[in-house]
């Protein structure tokens, strides 16, 4: 029997891996999406503590994105999985569930994700907002804007201006970590490529096929953070 060859592995007929390394790379973007989003309204919240809060607020704000920043993201992975499992496992015993209950893999790892980008994001956030001009927000309160207006039309999209570089960073960093969450069972772009390298022998062609969709997903997602930086930026003149 011929060896397959390596257009044959990576191709969408009956015995190629195509689909299942595509429902992977799909996995993958949307643990990346789901943690993205949870990181941004963390990041909003954390990053208004540090700004406005008082005394306490900032305390725990700068000891979450302390302590975020210096645990690895597969512990925090780890700790939402076995935790939530052991609650799940806990509450179904008294509904007269047996044994171990599973915490589902993808909230788990979505999770884990979006509170360490959270911190990230947090400090991207604070960062944003300090560069915008004291002076634009004078102007604004000048011009009879309200806490609420001023804040829609104002500080949001001159901070996320500022924000978007930092937070391209970050989407690259979600990307790569959502590789992590496979520990929990969910099948993404590298665990798929781990179950077909084990599969056929070919460690070397699957890995490097992840790579190139890694570095694909990454390629694009660097276009459309471009683009939106042009749109923001749309009236600003360029040094």
């Amino acid at each position: 029997m011929t060896e397959p060859g390596f257009l044959d592995i990576i191709s969408f007929g009956p015995d190629g891996w195509g689909p299942a390394l595509a429902a992977g790379a799909w996995m993958t973007i949307l643990i990346a999406i789901a943690g993205f989003a949870i990181g941004g309204l963390i990041g909003t919240f954390g990053a208004w503590a540090k700004i406005s809060g008082g005394p306490v607020v900032r305390g725990c704000a700068e000891a979450y994105t302390t302590v975020l920043r210096g645990i690895p993201d597969l512990l925090v992975i780890y700790l939402f999985y076995f935790g939530g499992s052991a609650v799940v496992t806990a509450v179904g015993q008294l509904f007269g569930a047996e044994g171990f209950v599973s915490f589902p893999g993808f909230i788990a790892g979505a999770l884990a994700v979006g509170i360490t980008s959270g911190a990230q994001q947090t400090e991207v956030y604070r960062g944003a907002f300090r560069a915008v001009h004291p002076g634009e927000l004078e102007a604004a309160t000048a011009c009879g804007m309200g806490r609420l207006l001023k804040s829609r039309r104002i500080i949001a999209p001159l901070t996320l201006r500022y924000a978007l570089p930092g937070l391209g960073n970050v989407w690259q960093v979600v990307l790569k970590e959502s590789a992590l969450v496979s520990v929990t069972g969910v099948v993404e772009l590298l665990r798929q490529a781990q179950i077909g390298a084990g599969s056929t022998s070919r460690p070397f062609d699957f890995f490097f096929i992840a790579a190139m969709i890694y570095l694909a997903i990454s390629t694009v997602s660097g276009l459309v953070l471009q683009v939106t930086e042009r749109r923001f930026s749309r009236g600003v003149r360029r040094g």
